[in-house]
């Protein structure tokens, strides 16, 4: 009780009253005049600032028409293989020899390009429609490289044209040679199915692969130029890889989505 006494005692009293109010310290001040200016550069940087992201995604490099799946338009024992892999093969070339029950039938590639996969063997009794080879179209031997980035469907929208792309390329160690470059090409908006990858390639298995997460879209990449390096083509390192690149080699591309403004994310 004494000390509640004390306490309204001192409440009561007016010889202080006619001091002055002090507000807040000078510290107090300088810390009040720091947050305002930092909430104030926050807010024209989130008006006027931009962030840059990137999307990653599996990639494969082909050449630019893609690839094809020969079937067997009849059913019969093969007995002649015509061609070999890797060989590059003109329209309508002889590829199988196939015997059936009315003769023998000639298996031949509906467009140019060159032969990838051999899937039939001498002996080998194959039906009608089995898929017997994998043709790339390309004819002419220094034909350029593409890069097919397959990107999640929801992040199509945020890749703008001509956007910077970094490819990690599997056969090449990154350390020591760094990331091919490219730019992209264009944008496929359509979602691709597991059998339209699988067409493109010219490989089931890699359309199955590349939708395991859902049907994504297809980014063309342009592969940038180097006459100075020993692939033809341009790395963040100087000289990149000592060997050329093949087609059909896997990669992880990177590629530069549209930059937003901060205070877009704040908008509906």
């Amino acid at each position: 009780m004494q000390f509640r006494q004390q306490a309204l005692a001192r409440l009561q009293s007016p010889e202080e009253l006619d001091l002055p109010v002090r507000l807040a310290r000078p510290q107090g001040w300088l810390v009040l005049a720091v947050t305002v200016i930092a909430m104030a550069a926050a807010s024209v940087w989130a008006v006027t600032g931009s962030v840059s992201s990137t999307v990653s995604a599996p990639a494969i490099l082909t050449h630019g028409r893609g690839s094809y799946v020969l079937q067997s338009p009849v059913a019969g024992q093969v007995t002649a293989v015509l061609a070999k892999e890797g060989e590059r093969l003109p329209a309508d070339s002889p590829l199988l020899r196939v015997r059936t029950a009315g003769g023998e039938t000639v298996v031949r590639t509906i467009a140019a390009g060159r032969l990838t996969a051999l899937a039939a063997t001498i002996g080998q009794i194959v039906p009608t429609g089995a898929n017997v080879a994998a043709v790339e179209k390309v004819t002419a031997k220094d034909a350029p490289l593409y890069a097919t980035v397959y990107v999640p469907a929801e992040n199509a929208s945020a890749i703008p044209a001509d956007a910077p792309v970094d490819l990690t390329v599997q056969t090449v160690p990154t350390q020591e040679y760094g990331v091919l470059r490219g730019h992209v090409e264009s944008v496929d908006r359509t979602p691709q199915t597991a059998q339209r990858i699988g067409a493109f390639l010219g490989d089931r298995q890699l359309g199955e692969q590349f939708t395991e997460d859902g049907r994504p879209v297809a980014v063309l990449v342009r592969l940038d130029r180097s006459a100075a390096t020993p692939s033809g083509y341009a790395w963040s390192t100087t000289d990149g890889p000592p060997h050329p690149l093949t087609s059909m080699t896997l990669a992880t591309g990177a590629i530069r989505l549209a930059d937003q403004r901060p205070v877009d994310w704040l908008l509906p």
